[in-house]
């Protein structure tokens, strides 16, 4: 079993900055890459960001250049670094964890106000 917390959500203006962390418990040692993904009301779950345990990322083509992952193994943590925000980033977002199985965090609301 993996557990997620995270943390760093809010509401911000249009073109400002927040920075998400996903702390990881339990069997960490099962996890493989870890990610974001979004929710916006009445749209499907989407990815947003995905980083590999040796440190290779990719990203959703909405957020590139804008956003950042990085992840602290020695922490168990995984980051979101995202700025130049715009109202279409308003979403809940969901740390994830990849093991033989999906773990998903409780998410955290973001605001983007225009």
């Amino acid at each position: 079993q993996v557990q997620l917390v995270e943390s760093g959500g809010g509401l911000v203006q249009a073109g400002g900055s927040l920075r998400l962390s996903c702390a990881a418990s339990g069997s960490i040692f099962s996890i493989n890459a870890m990610g974001w993904y979004r929710q916006a009301p009445e749209k499907q779950r989407e990815l947003v960001a995905t980083i590999s345990r040796g440190g290779i990322s990719n990203y959703a083509d909405s957020v590139k250049g804008r956003f950042t992952i990085s992840r602290d193994n020695a922490k168990n943590t995984v980051y979101l670094q995202m700025n130049s925000l715009k109202p279409e980033d308003t979403a809940v977002y969901y740390c994830a964890a990849e093991t033989p199985r999906r773990y998903w965090g409780q998410g955290t609301q973001v605001t983007v106000s225009s």
